[in-house]
């Protein structure tokens, strides 16, 4: 029976696409950018192929979420796979999942700005440093292209290789190191790329990252004071912020509460005393 119906949704899929012809499409982003692509695939699908990278860690399966883009056309009811991550509000401002709409007409969508500009790169691992017993640190040397750009507090998604599933890992470094930028990785039980960077991975491996991302990053018009909570690898996103403030001596009071479950838990305790020295 299993065997009849697999048989039956391949025979489906394939009468879908001879016999279901959407003909050329629109996307239109923001008003200002238009693909013409071949309709009767996913917007997420279209965003990939023409190297526009939103987040999206779960290769498109929708089990993640990340990919919400606000769709100004009517496509149709929202589907049961993107309710469980979509709120009323959201839903009420257009926002639906990239990987679950299936363009089959002109469509225009909004998302914000800076994700035209992220880029996919391929990396070397320069070093691999062991923090903890469960956490690492590793720097990635960019390759194509060399240089990213990016604010401090930002991320980055990490490939998982064989996979089209991604992770997300916040840039521990500062934008001023924009030909190698470092990653914070604690292992999660089970956790499919945490256990590849903690176990297989190794100096001198090729990678593919894409990014930057996020909107948790350094405000630079303003000199109020900075409070910074962040315990584990929560400091990744913190370390570049307090690094960028010293590198450039911006006269910013911050106040960083870091912690762990254990003293051995604890890292870059005496970077961070220097930080303070400084």
């Amino acid at each position: 029976m299993i065997v009849i119906l697999v048989a039956i949704s391949v025979i489906l899929s394939f009468a879908r696409r001879l016999l279901v012809d959407y003909g050329d499409c629109k996307i239109v982003i923001n008003g200002q950018k238009t693909y013409t692509v071949k309709g009767g695939e996913t917007l997420l699908s279209y965003f990939i192929a023409n190297k526009i990278f939103i987040p999206s860690a779960c290769g498109g399966k929708s089990t993640c979420g990340f990919c919400k883009t606000v769709v100004l056309t009517d496509v149709g009811d929202l589907l049961p796979t993107e309710a469980v991550f979509i709120s009323k509000e959201e839903k009420a401002e257009g926002v639906r999942l990239a990987c679950q709409v299936k363009v089959k007409k002109d469509i225009q969508v909004r998302f914000p700005e800076y994700l035209l500009g992220t880029k996919e790169y391929r990396a070397t691992v320069e070093a691999c440093e062991r923090l903890t017993h469960d956490t690492k640190r590793i720097t990635l040397r960019l390759d194509q292209p060399d240089a990213i750009s990016f604010k401090p507090g930002q991320y980055v998604q990490f490939k998982i290789p064989g996979t089209e599933e991604f992770r997300a890992y916040s840039i521990a470094s500062p934008p001023s190191s924009e030909h190698a930028i470092d990653l914070v990785v604690r292992v999660v039980p089970g956790g499919l790329c945490s256990t590849y960077i903690h176990e297989v991975l190794k100096v001198g491996d090729k990678v593919t990252i894409t990014g930057p991302y996020g909107e948790f990053f350094l405000r630079e018009d303003s000199l109020k004071d900075l409070v910074c909570i962040g315990g584990g690898c929560g400091m990744a996103p913190i370390r570049a912020i307090l690094s960028s403030l010293a590198e450039r001596g911006m006269p910013r009071k911050a106040t960083y509460f870091f912690g762990a479950r254990t003293r051995e838990d604890l890292f870059y305790t005496e970077e961070l005393k220097a930080l303070e020295a400084r």
